[in-house]
């Protein structure tokens, strides 16, 4: 992985050190503290997986695209993240830790009669008990800007447990390593606007970034591929062109699995 993308200014004081593997992650990722005891989520190279659509070593520098373009769109959305190439156990991305909130979650399973008022109904479904059940979000800027945000980066696994809630209610979007694929890979449970119109701030941000990464954009085309970094351009362009959000495609999965 190259170092030309890199973000110059650290997130974290001192150095890093690993204090626990977060359990549960499909790769490995160590929970770290730095000098002032703050809590950060370090994916190093070493720990990824394989997968057979993505190439390999790839998916920490993803996460770390991923964050950049966020600070480009100036959306908030990604915790604070970096590359380093000088971590515990070696090159990897660093993130700022955020505490969840689970009371507070934005994306939730109910009973089919009881989705709350503002939320927007997702998928029906029946749970083990046979009792029918749906998938909702709530219809808030945050996770709409946050749909955008992965139609735009190519989002192949926004779960639920992917978008986490703090103690004042703000909404953060986590775990980007399968993103940017050249391939249409669009999974998500945002599904909440399908064929609406992007409002027009949005498409202004559209515009910004459009401009901002131009042919080639460091920060960004340093850790994807060269038909990757087409690819994004052409995602950005034709968002820009239909002025609406996507629709989930009829020739793959279009919510994660599992949706937690």
């Amino acid at each position: 992985m190259g170092t030309s993308g890199e973000i110059s200014n650290s997130i974290f004081k001192g150095t890093l050190e690993p204090i626990g593997q977060l359990r549960g992650a499909s790769n490995g990722s160590l929970l770290c503290k730095d000098s002032s005891e703050s809590l950060f989520v370090y994916k190093p190279i070493a720990g990824e997986r394989p997968l057979w659509d993505f190439p390999d070593n790839t998916l920490s520098g993803r996460e770390v695209a991923a964050a950049n373009l966020d600070v480009m769109l100036d959306w908030n959305l990604v915790p604070p993240t970096r590359w380093i190439s000088d971590g515990p156990v070696g090159p990897g991305m660093v993130q700022k830790w955020i505490e969840e909130i689970d009371e507070l979650r934005p994306v939730n399973i109910f009973e089919t009669d009881r989705v709350p008022t503002g939320w927007l109904s997702i998928l029906d479904a029946v749970d083990q008990t046979g009792r029918p059940v749906t998938l909702a979000h709530e219809d808030n800027e945050a996770l709409m800007r946050m749909a955008l945000f992965d139609a735009i980066v190519n989002n192949a696994d926004r779960k639920a447990g992917h978008i986490l809630a703090d103690e004042n209610g703000r909404i953060f979007a986590i775990d980007h390593g399968v993103c940017f694929n050249e391939e249409p890979k669009l999974r998500t449970v945002l599904w909440g606007w399908v064929d609406k119109p992007i409002w027009e701030p949005h498409l202004t941000s559209l515009r910004q970034l459009q401009g901002t990464l131009g042919d080639y954009h460091d920060q960004i085309d340093t850790f994807l591929s060269r038909a990757e970094s087409r690819e994004l351009r052409q995602r950005i362009q034709g968002l820009l062109e239909t002025e609406s959000f996507p629709r989930p495609s009829d020739d793959w999965p279009s919510i994660p699995w599992p949706v937690f």
